[in-house]
Order: structure tokens, then C-alpha cells, then sequence
């Protein structure tokens, strides 16, 4: 947590620390998705010195909107972990498909 904090937002740190740890996640991850998580909490109650604009704009905290964007970059899934979901699904010619062709395969 950054210097300075608020008790308030020092637990919930904490409580959101110990809920990923609890569901499995590594000590140094939960760390990272807590401090993210508080982070963006500051930066959309105006308790930081500065925020993204993705931080200001979001209408939905992190909580309401449950991972609805994870995973999900501009371009969708990576060409390797589209490559892996073909591998589990035995696609013949994988390995020398691109991004665009391992999608088509999918049926995505």
C-alpha cells in the first residue's frame, strides 16, 4: 500500500489480499491484485495525486464488475493461448496456423 492510506482502504487491502490468497492465488499475486484493486478504488474517490483515465471513467468498481473485461485485450485471447485451447482440442496443423487461422478453427 502506499505511504499515507487510509485505515479504511489499509483493509481492504488486507481483506482483499487474504480472499485471493484464500482461493488459491500466490502470496506476491494477491499482493499485486490487492494493491491494484485499492489503487483504482483511490484513484475513483479522488484520494490519489493522479488516476487514468480508465480509473476516473469506469462507472462500475472493480467488485460490481467481476473480472468482465479480463482476459480480453484489444485483440481477444493470445495467438499462444489460442494455440493451447486447439492443442487440448487435437486441431491437426496447429503449430504452423496464425492468429486469425487458430480463431477460424476455434469456431470463434
Amino acid at each position: 500500500m502506499p505511504a499515507g492510506s487510509s485505515p479504511k482502504r489499509e483493509r481492504q487491502y488486507e481483506h482483499i489480499k487474504e480472499s485471493q490468497e484464500e482461493r488459491g492465488a500466490s502470496e506476491g499475486r494477491a499482493k499485486e491484485i490487492a494493491a491494484r484493486t485499492v489503487n483504482k478504488e483511490r484513484a475513483r474517490s479522488g484520494e490519489s495525486k493522479s488516476a487514468s483515465s480508465t480509473s476516473t471513467r469506469d462507472r462500475k468498481s472493480a467488485a460490481q464488475r467481476g473480472g468482465e473485461r479480463s482476459h480480453q485485450g484489444a485483440q481477444g485471447p493470445t495467438r499462444d493461448q489460442l494455440y493451447a485451447e486447439a492443442k487440448k482440442k487435437n486441431i491437426d496443423g496447429r503449430s504452423s496456423m496464425n492468429k486469425d487461422e487458430l480463431r477460424r478453427a476455434l469456431g470463434r
